[in-house]
Parts: structure tokens; sequence; C-alpha cells
């Protein structure tokens, strides 16, 4: 009995330590950085210049007032230079949050500022339809910022 409780407390011991040693080997490499939301968009041919004048209109507002607000560190819009047939993207947003946890009630925080900005949500929605006549979303993604050591 003793000779079996004792393995057991062993393989507790030695189940632990490998738990603590799977991501202790990863942080070997690297600290972990912010997070960061990218959405790759494709824009319809001939619509580049409403897609930005949207852009600028509203979403730079929303961006620049979650920015003074503190939910997000900052924001960056991408516009691609090469281009490698049909289905590839145009312009990336990335929005750059401080961790996780900063995306934590965006969705409610979101449309306050919407509403705010913008005028309410049947003013959303129609935005958002004028933008689909004027683009795809290719991809988003969330992405772990890594500091290599």
């Amino acid at each position: 009995m003793r000779k079996h409780m004792l393995n057991s407390v062993l393989s507790c011991a030695l189940l632990l330590l490998f738990l603590w040693a799977i991501p202790a080997s990863a942080q070997e490499h690297y600290t972990e950085g912010h997070v960061w939301r990218v959405t790759l968009i494709r824009v319809k041919p001939n619509q580049m210049d409403a897609y930005l004048t949207s852009l600028r209109q509203s979403t730079k507002r929303i961006y620049d007032e979650e920015k003074r607000e503190g939910n997000i560190l900052d924001y960056k819009v991408f516009l691609k230079e090469t281009h490698n047939g049909p289905e590839d993207w145009d312009i990336c947003i990335a929005v750059e949050y401080k961790n996780h946890a900063a995306l934590d009630g965006g969705a409610a925080r979101g449309e306050a500022l919407r509403d705010k900005i913008i005028g309410g949500k049947q003013q959303g929605q129609q935005l958002g339809e004028k933008r689909v006549e004027m683009r795809e979303i290719v991809s988003s993604e969330l992405l772990q910022e890594i500091i290599l050591k």
C-alpha cells in the first residue's frame, strides 16, 4: 500500500513537472508581445477610391477614438504593392491590443462607438452593405506577437 502511494505521488510530481516544462521550453525562445487582429481585404475593381474614402470617414474615426480611450494601442493600414493573382488581397488592416484580455467587451465598446461616430445601428448596417459592394474580406486572423530572445 505504501509503495503504491509513493508511486502515485511520484507519478503526479512527474506529470506536474512535465506540464510546467512544456510552456517553459516554448518560452525559452521568446516573450509574448501584443495581440494583433489582422484583416486582409480584396478591393473590387474600380472601388479603391470609394473604399479608402469609406475607411477614412468612418473606420479611421472609430480607431482613433478607440486609441484615445485606451481600448487599442494602435492600428495600421497597409496597401499591398505586389500581386500574385486575382484572388490576392489589396489592403491589410492591423489593430494592436495590449493582450488577449483587452478584447473582452470589445463588441459592446465597438457598438457604442459606432453609434456615437456613425449614428446608430441602422447607419452601421447601411455602411456595411455599401462596403460589401466595394470589397471582400480574404481573412481575419488573431496573432500573438512574439519577441525573440
